[in-house]
């Protein structure tokens, strides 16, 4: 299928050939009939993408520090991989699509296939889409009118900020696509509408539903032009809709108002304002985010959880059903909104007009209806046979393409000799990405076909925490060889799963090879100190100090769920370095953990653990989320017979007491993924053991759960 991208590096948009999406839990699988182009949304975005770095780095003050902060602790080379890695990621565009139900998601109730619905799916043929960001069309509203649907909702959650009463006067200022929204939601809401642009067409088309509204290109004045209409009171609420770098609008709104006015910022404006404007008349100053109640929360939009209609009235989708009942009824109106309908084969026609056209209100995209709904696949590049009948390398199937799969372990496995055939993502778009980037030859959004392709013979998974330990038994079970990204597991019934499938699967192939991502171990100041201690006889005393800093509470590894909380989902890879450091079973674990805050409803993420090995040596695990990023992020202190090593940050190895032992300092940081990547790909091509053995895998499994509880 077709869709919509855009390179955030040099601003280009792409009408890019990726998989089919595979329907997910709580989701709708939707075809798309009409996408509405949103102007100001997807200006901006274009207009961001071609700027320079210099202009996108005054843009984004915050991650420029970010950034800085990573190359002082990380390295300059790791910084810039990671700067650029982002950038080049394509960002779907699109939020505003109608179109018809193909597949109802396990959970989800209320549709069914061949509903017609609205959606805030991107602009593609083929949409996976949360069933709360989704709402039936009536009969009687057509698809065309159906894609300004999302948009509208924005217009509408304004307005409901606004809290109109029948009577009042608004002004809404920007009377581009929204903004002609926002004014005829409030018309129907029995207000009085006064409305103001500098273009003079769009001031005309606000006139004919009823506004009455002022071309500022004319040089009127605003302010005067509001009080005015609303017979020198001053108006009762001010809408701002407007896109512009100025800080006019949101010094004349307050001074349109009549005291305790109300003033909603729908749009992107200058903020610099004059708090006596609001401070004098008691105004109120109220930002709307986007199309309601449940956005951006992950509990609403991905686990679709609906809020209770009795404490939320108005949520997103029901402001879609809002939205819909009033173009069922013509109290919203858009037929004169659409400038244009654009086949969407020639969807990057349309973009040259949101780039230059100034006269464009709602460009509307119609899609052809022939889709392949099969195409689960996408063939990126032609291997030669020969790549994977070669019985001696290993063939990839990578399944998972996030920001670490595309930034660390996908280019790990590219620097090695094996084969990079098939890479799976849910979405297609950034498994679609990343194939092409380091030459994958197939991208598809089944992972099955990974499990049942016979050329293939290893499979690394780089999923969501909760799907590892399934992943791992799949592929046991298909007889491929396994690397998986830590953990490995997250409850004791999947310890038995990953054990249980990985001994029934040696039966028929004793060379089989299952290896989980515990990098640590690989980096070359820690095989240094390993070096130092393996002749060593005294037990040791180990202390390694995470400084891992605060991550939002809405983040997916905090889910016990999805991610298991970050103890179990970080940890493991200090549990095993101390168990790998002092060559000794571990005997037991103790945590101690700091109090969450009485409002978190996150797993605590600030704890300290401890570690005693059957051979006498101990350890602990500082893993601490309430530091400085000022501070590095590991540090470890290696206790052993009246000598010390230290590891900062896996750039430096010192020593203390240590004869003839050179200190170690390295250009950049290096924890050792590569080298990691590297012996497990040794091990699948040449037949040579396992870098990490199962025991050890399930023994760090266990007892990082153990920590957990």
């Amino acid at each position: 299928m077709k869709q919509i991208l855009q390179n955030l590096k040099t601003g280009k948009t792409e009408l890019a050939e990726i998989p089919v999406p595979s329907v997910r839990k709580g989701c709708l699988l939707i075809q798309t009939s009409k996408s509405l182009i949103s102007l100001g949304t997807e200006r901006m975005l274009l207009n961001f993408g071609k700027a320079n770095l210099i202009d996108k780095a005054l843009q984004q003050p915050d991650k420029v520090r970010q950034t800085l902060q990573k190359a002082k602790n990380d390295g300059i080379g790791p910084t810039i991989n990671a700067v650029f890695n982002k950038l080049e990621q394509p960002l779907p565009l699109g939020y505003s699509n109608a179109g018809t139900v193909l597949e109802v998601g396990e959970g989800v109730y209320g549709f069914k296939p061949g509903d017609r619905v609205v959606s805030n799916g991107y602009h593609a043929e083929v949409v996976c889409v949360g069933a709360n960001l989704c709402a039936k069309i009536p009969d009687n509203v057509d698809d065309t009118a159906a894609s300004f649907v999302v948009v509208s909702s924005v217009a509408l959650e304004g307005v409901r900020l606004v809290n109109p009463t029948l009577g009042e006067s608004v002004a809404v200022i920007g009377l581009g696509l929204v903004g002609l929204l926002t004014a005829q939601i409030l018309l129907a809401n029995g207000c009085r509408v006064i409305g103001f642009d500098y273009d003079g067409a769009k001031v005309k088309l606000a006139e004919s539903y009823g506004v009455e509204a002022h071309d500022l290109s004319s040089g009127v004045d605003p302010v005067a032009a509001a009080m005015s209409f609303s017979r020198r009171n001053g108006v009762d609420a001010v809408v701002i809709t407007a896109s512009t770098t100025s800080n006019d609008p949101i010094s004349q709104a307050p001074q349109m108002c009549r005291k305790r006015g109300r003033v909603v910022l729908v749009g992107v404006v200058g903020l610099e304002l004059c708090r006596d404007d609001f401070y004098k008349k008691e105004i109120s100053f109220t930002v709307s985010c986007s199309y309601g109640p449940g956005r951006y929360a992950k509990e609403y939009e991905e686990k679709g959880f609906d809020y209770p209609i009795g404490y939320v009235r108005w949520t997103e989708q029901r402001n879609f059903e809002a939205v819909l009942d009033l173009m069922a009824c013509n109290k919203l109106c858009v037929e004169k909104l659409v400038s244009k309908e654009i086949d969407f084969d020639e969807a990057e026609k349309a973009y040259e007009l949101v780039a230059s056209a100034t006269d464009i209100l709602g460009l509307v995209l119609k899609y052809n209806k022939n889709v392949d709904l099969t195409q689960k696949s996408v063939v990126l590049k032609t291997m030669p046979d020969y790549a994977f009948n070669d019985a001696g390398r290993a063939v990839i199937g990578f399944i998972g393409a996030g920001n670490y799969a595309s930034g660390i372990l996908v280019p790990a496995f590219a620097e090695t000799n094996a084969v990079l055939k098939t890479i799976a993502s849910s979405g297609g778009v950034s498994g679609n990405h990343v194939g092409k980037k380091f030459g994958f030859s197939v991208a598809t959004t089944d992972y099955k076909r990974i499990l049942n392709d016979p050329e293939i013979n290893t499979v690394v998974i780089a999923t969501g925490h909760s799907s590892h330990a399934r992943l791992i038994a799949e592929a046991l079970n298909s007889q491929k060889h396994v690397f998986c990204e830590k953990p490995a597991a997250l409850s004791e019934d999947e310890i038995e799963m990953i054990r249980t499938s990985y001994e029934k699967s040696s039966l028929a192939n004793k060379k089989l090879h299952l290896m989980i991502g515990y990098n640590r171990r690989f980096s070359p100041v820690i095989k240094a100190a390993k070096e130092n201690l393996k002749n060593e006889t005294d037990p040791c005393s180990i202390i390694i100090t995470v400084n891992a800093g605060a991550i939002p509470d809405e983040h997916w590894v905090h889910d016990a769920e999805a991610g298991g909380g970050r103890i179990i989902g970080e940890c493991c890879h200090f549990i095993d370095l101390i168990k790998h450091l002092t060559q000794s079973p571990i005997e037991s674990v103790e945590s101690m953990y700091m109090n969450a805050s009485s409002d978190s409803k996150n797993p605590p993420d600030t704890a300290s653990i401890f570690i005693k090995c059957k051979n006498g040596s101990i350890g602990t695990v500082h893993y601490f989320a309430n530091g400085s990023k000022e501070f590095p992020k590991e540090r470890i202190e290696i206790f052993c017979a009246g000598k010390i090593m230290q590891i900062d940050n896996f750039k430096s190895l010192t020593h203390f007491g240590w004869r003839k032992a050179k200190n170690v300092s390295l250009w950049s940081q290096d924890k050792g993924q590569n080298a990691c990547v590297k012996e497990f790909v040794e091990a699948v091509e040449k037949g040579l053991q396992t870098p990490i053995s199962i025991d050890e895998i399930l023994e760090v499994a266990k007892f990082t759960l153990k920590v957990g509880k």
